[in-house]
């Protein structure tokens, strides 16, 4: 059973709006609902970043779906249960492991619980401080879509960036490393600036001696054991190649592909 990690007062300003852009990635494993909704398999998290349905996550959270199926998400109503809405994979970035979702229907133009993170056009930095935000079933075995979804909020800092392979194929690719673990489940969750409440990265996994291990593959780390996250410039860098718009850190306009407002792929935060 997963603990659900308590945030400090600060933390929590941050934490309110960005609750409900999160999104379980799901499989429907039954072919109709019984009296707990549908039985599922989670498989981590993934956040809207505007409000034309598109979300983040890490590629990785896709690996099942690599050959075939049909991903889902799980979107939160006004006083109704929890629904499963269908996802088309838009694009997948493998060597910094980051994909782009779209949801359909759009859950902003229906009667949904839905908000939007905006990306910070700053880097995160050492000694920030930093607030990674996700969902999770109760009951990871035994998980229906009626039921309600726990949360973990867990503040810290960001330590240092590393360099390391996130696809075997490729070179290798930044992460910047987290005070505090990560657990299953956390995939492709947001991690956000305490001080402007934009995402600044995407939980990647955990951090073992110059290699990220995915958090839905492994066994409960030890609770020293650092999280790492991917850099929200790799996440811009493949919005703009799609000509997807998102919202920044320091305005509610959405920015433009290209626009001074994003981060460039190329800057790197000083160690």
């Amino acid at each position: 059973m997963l603990a659900a990690l308590s945030a400090s007062p600060q933390a929590g300003s941050a934490a309110d709006p960005a609750t409900a852009a999160l999104c379980p990635v799901v499989y429907p494993d039954d072919q109709s609902p019984a009296s707990r909704g549908y039985h599922y398999t989670f498989f981590g998290n993934a956040f809207f970043i505007n409000d034309q349905g598109y979300l983040l996550t890490v590629a990785h959270v896709l690996e099942t779906f690599r050959d075939g199926g049909q991903a889902y998400i799980l979107v939160n109503r006004p006083d109704a249960p929890s629904r499963l809405l269908k996802v088309a994979v838009i694009a997948k970035d493998a060597q910094h492991d980051v994909a782009i979702l779209r949801a359909s229907p759009n859950p902003f133009s229906g009667r949904y619980t839905v908000d939007f993170v905006p990306l910070s056009s700053e880097p995160a930095v050492p000694r920030q401080a930093v607030l990674a935000l996700s969902l999770h079933p109760r009951r990871l075995q035994d998980a229906h879509s009626f039921e309600a979804q726990s949360e973990d909020s867990s503040p810290g800092t960001v330590l240092s960036y590393e360099s390391t392979l996130l696809d075997k194929a490729g070179p290798a690719a930044d992460v910047f490393l987290l005070s505090h673990s990560v657990v299953k489940g956390q995939s492709g969750s947001p991690v956000l600036a305490l001080d402007s409440h934009a995402a600044v990265g995407l939980v990647e996994g955990l951090w073992l001696r110059g290699t990220t291990l995915s958090v839905a593959k492994s066994a409960p780390p030890p609770s020293d054991t650092p999280g790492a996250a991917i850099p929200i410039r790799y996440a811009i860098a493949l919005l703009e190649k799609q000509g997807i718009s998102w919202h920044t850190g320091t305005s509610s306009s959405l920015a433009p592909p290209s626009s001074a407002g994003s981060q460039s792929v190329t800057d790197r935060p000083k160690r």
